[in-house]
């Protein structure tokens, strides 16, 4: 096989694949982090009740596990991570599974 057709068949599984991983841009973060109303504690760049999304980022920056602990971590809520005050538990009917790996993918880019 001759790499030009190597590359242009690379090209073409991005590109066909790219939906699949199409990520949140602020705008549509901020739609959908409202909507679940994660944005009456968190905010992008400054704790409320809750730590601000930039911290969590930093927190687990380098963490291969850090998608799989923050979704469970939202889905079953708790309290001690980043202070006393507890956060609810999330369930699907408040924010889908697509939607909260959307956000916590978002969370994870600042």
């Amino acid at each position: 096989m001759t790499r030009t057709f190597l590359c242009t068949m690379s090209a073409a599984a991005l590109l066909f694949s790219a939906p699949a991983f199409a990520a949140l841009d602020d705008a549509a973060a901020k739609a959908v982090t409202g909507k679940a109303a994660c944005n009456a504690c968190h905010a992008v760049d400054k704790k409320i009740v809750g730590p601000a999304y930039v911290e969590i980022a930093k927190k687990y920056k380098g963490d291969a596990k850090a998608l799989a602990t923050l979704t469970g971590q939202v889905r079953a809520g708790g309290a001690g991570k980043w202070g006393q005050v507890p956060m609810p538990p999330n369930p699907p009917e408040k924010i889908s599974d697509a939607d909260l790996k959307a956000v916590v993918e978002w969370i994870l880019s600042k």
